[in-house]
This record gives structure tokens, sequence and C-alpha cells, in this order.
């Protein structure tokens, strides 16, 4: 896409992720949402560290920007170890893969971003590790090939993928802990927002501007999609914006015109999103129509609008997936100001040996 977009759930660049790193959490007891995992892991971490064993490896699987990354980072410091930071494409062979599992320390921490990309000879090196943490490498070739066991310290693994059906099946049975995130609610948004908020120093210092300030990071909160990356990019924006028209200080109607001026509506969709709604509704009159046809339509990849514009769209029902195609609901219709007409059922199919309907 020719340009970035501001309620996207990825890392824009290193800048914004040195940023979300001077924003996340540290320890178990800050993190907000995703109560069901939080237990889990707060069980499973009190147990390794009473036997002083290493953790289950885990496996975090989701939507961007929810809080892999953040929970590896905090699993490591419970544990009090170190975190070594990799990604599926960036061990292209099985040489790197050894050098990093060779240099972690007991009960250390590896965290694996997109595993689902790992190429499959240097998965195929990864289950030895995983299981007993050892691995066998293969030293020359021919006939004076030998295979050298090296052992490993035991140590943990998270994985974190935005598409577990990618995942193979040996791969994904060597986890101990697996667990979906799911999108956030709107009170749990509000906590992060406060919490990044007085990181960023936005702070009221009467009750008038406390208020104002709650009404405010209410405002982002409602826009942000579920997601907390998305809530910290677009709270750095009105920061901006505040600072510059306003003197420095939030209220509803500072947030509003600062997202208004970024594009992002009401509902946090921006101008792509209303392109491909639009799209839909007056080109082929609400539809059925493929994804093909809409992405030569609006001259972009069909991959992204899949992956990037879809899930949020189908999440507050705005579209409908249908064996013919994509569908507009009558709720986008009205978001964008067009009249789109419900769905029709198919007709009903007449009996499987007879011309008769029933």
């Amino acid at each position: 896409m020719a340009k970035q977009r501001l309620i996207t759930a990825q890392a824009t660049d290193e800048r914004e992720e040195l940023i979300n790193q001077s924003l996340r959490p540290t320890r178990l007891d800050d993190y907000v949402g995703q109560p069901r995992l939080v237990e889990k892991l707060r069980i499973s971490l009190a147990a390794c560290q009473q036997r002083q064993e290493p953790m289950e490896h885990v496996l975090l699987h989701g939507p961007p920007g929810l809080g892999k990354t953040t929970l590896a980072h905090i699993i490591a410091h419970e544990l009090s170890t170190h975190l070594v930071v990799t990604s599926g494409p960036a061990l292209t062979r099985p040489t790197d893969l050894v050098g990093t599992l060779t240099k972690l320390q007991d009960r250390d921490v590896l965290f694996i971003d997109e595993v689902h990309r790992l190429p499959p000879v240097v998965e195929e090196y990864l289950y030895p590790a995983m299981e007993d943490f050892k691995i066998d490498v293969t030293v020359d070739s021919g006939m004076h090939a030998k295979v050298i066991t090296l052992p490993l310290k035991p140590f943990c693994l998270i994985g974190a993928t935005t598409r577990a059906g990618l995942l193979s099946g040996p791969m994904r049975s060597r986890f101990g802990i697996l667990h979906n995130l799911d999108f956030y609610a709107q009170d749990d948004l509000l906590r992060i927002l406060h919490r990044s908020a007085g990181l960023l120093g936005l702070k009221a210092d009467g009750s008038g501007q406390a208020q104002d300030l709650k009404a405010s990071l209410s405002t982002i909160a409602q826009r942000a999609r579920g997601t907390p990356r998305i809530a910290n990019r677009l709270l750095r924006r009105v920061r901006d914006f505040a600072q510059v028209k306003a003197g420095g200080r939030l209220t509803p109607e500072v947030v509003d015109a600062a997202l208004t001026l970024e594009g992002v509506d009401a509902l946090g969709l921006d101008e792509l999103d209303r392109r491909y709604l639009r799209i839909i509704a007056q080109v082929y009159q609400g539809g059925p129509v493929g994804l093909e046809a809409i992405a030569a339509t609006l001259s972009e990849d069909a991959g992204t609008l899949e992956d990037v514009v879809e899930p949020y769209l189908l999440q507050i029902g705005f579209i409908a997936r249908t064996r013919k195609g994509r569908m507009l609901t009558p709720q986008a219709g009205n978001h964008i100001g067009i009249a789109v007409a419900p769905a029709e059922l198919p007709p009903e199919s007449g009996d499987l040996f007879t011309d008769e309907k029933p």
C-alpha cells in the first residue's frame, strides 16, 4: 500500500517499536485484558519458580497489536531471565538457529515472532531442541559426513503468529500452552490509555481537566478497533495535535478534530475502509462480489484487503462473506450514507430427484 495507515495494527517502523517498548508493562500485575490467559500464565509462572524449572513452551496467536510481544517480555521478566527476540523470516538457515540456541542460558526465553514463517528445514531443527534440549548438527558432507549432538540449556520458547492455521501440526503439538488473544473491550482499552497517558506526561491538574482527559481517552478507545497498539498510536497523534493546536489540553473536541484530520471516523474506519465499502455499495450494488474484483477496482492487493481491511469490518458486522463473494450489510450502508437492501435468502431448492418444489 502506498500510504501507511494510521489504524493498522502492525508496527510501522523501528522508531514506533521503541516507543511501544517504553509503554509496555513489565509485570503480569500491570497487564490489562486477556484475563483467562493471564490466570494460566500466573499459575504456570508460580509453579516454574517453585520448582526452578523452565516454563513450558507457549504459543500465542491472534491479530497483530494485541500484546503477544508484550507477554513475552513479561514472562522473561517474571522468570528473572534473559529474553532473546527473533522472527521466523530472520531464521533462514539451520545455522542461524544453532547460533541462537547455543547462546541461551538456563531458563532463558526465546521469542520467535511470526513463527509460522519458519522454513521447514529450520522448523525440524527445533523439534529436538524443544523436546529434549539438544540439536543434531551435521558436519562435512558425503562419505565424511557425521552428526554431532549439542546439548542445550533448558529454555522456554514463545511463538507468536497471526496465522495459526499455517502452523504445521508437529510444531503446534510441541507447545504446552496455547492461547488465542481476543480483541480488547473498550473498558480495557481505556485502562491502557490511562496508563499510557501518564507515561507520556498527559496529566490533569484539576477536576475539570480530569473529566476532559477521561472523556478524551474514552473517545480514543472507541476508535481504536479493539487493539492496544492502535490506541497508543492514536493517543500519540492526539497529543501532538493538542500541543500545537490546543495548548496541550485534551478535550473530546480536540480528539475529534485530531482524528478527523487523520481520516479516522467515529467507528475507527479510515479512508481505505470507507472506499472498500463504497466500491461494494456503488459499483457492485451491495454484492455479492469477489475479493479479486474489489482489489482490482481499488488498485490494492487482494491479500492486503483480506488481512488488513476485512477482519475489522467482519467483526463489526459491516460485511458478510458468502460462497458467492462479499456482501455489504445495511449497517454499513447507513454508516457511509448509501442505502443497502438486506441480503436476500437463496431460493429454496427442489427435491433431489424431482423438478417439483417441496
